[in-house]
């Protein structure tokens, strides 16, 4: 049961919180680079996968081995936002290496954005995690 809650609340914090960012800083931020590649509505097929999954790392590297060992809040924060850092980082230093519109700008914000996103989610998954059991 633990780890379901932890799931569900990593997932919604997460999803909650990155639909905010999306609207308020990420696309407003795209569109000023590159707004006729972006589409009108998102496919939310492939951002369920994507969320889903991400989600399942991060609960297995850091959610789920921070219950079964204690690690404070800070520790889960930390590595989280390394995971963060990783999978936002590869998105954007590959589209900043490889497409000719891609900048530093966009990089900088989706980047810092990614990182502190997934740390925070994690952070209050486990929070909550914790309160419950």
């Amino acid at each position: 049961m633990t780890i379901a809650i932890l799931y569900a609340v990593t997932f919604a914090v997460f999803l909650g919180l990155d639909y905010l960012g999306l609207s308020y800083l990420i696309k407003p931020t795209f569109e000023k680079d590159i707004k006729g590649l972006l589409l009108d509505n998102p496919r939310m097929g492939p951002a369920v996968v994507f969320y889903a999954f991400y989600i399942f790392c991060v609960l297995w590297f850091v959610s789920w081995p921070a219950m079964q060992q204690g690690h404070s809040l800070l520790w889960v924060f930390g590595t989280a936002a390394l995971i963060g850092a990783m999978g936002y980082g590869t998105y954007e230093f590959t589209n900043l290496a490889t497409l000719k519109d891609w900048t530093w700008r966009m990089v900088a914000t989706d980047f810092t954005w990614g990182t502190l996103l997934t740390g925070t989610s994690a952070t209050i998954g486990v929070a909550v995690a914790r309160w419950w059991a």
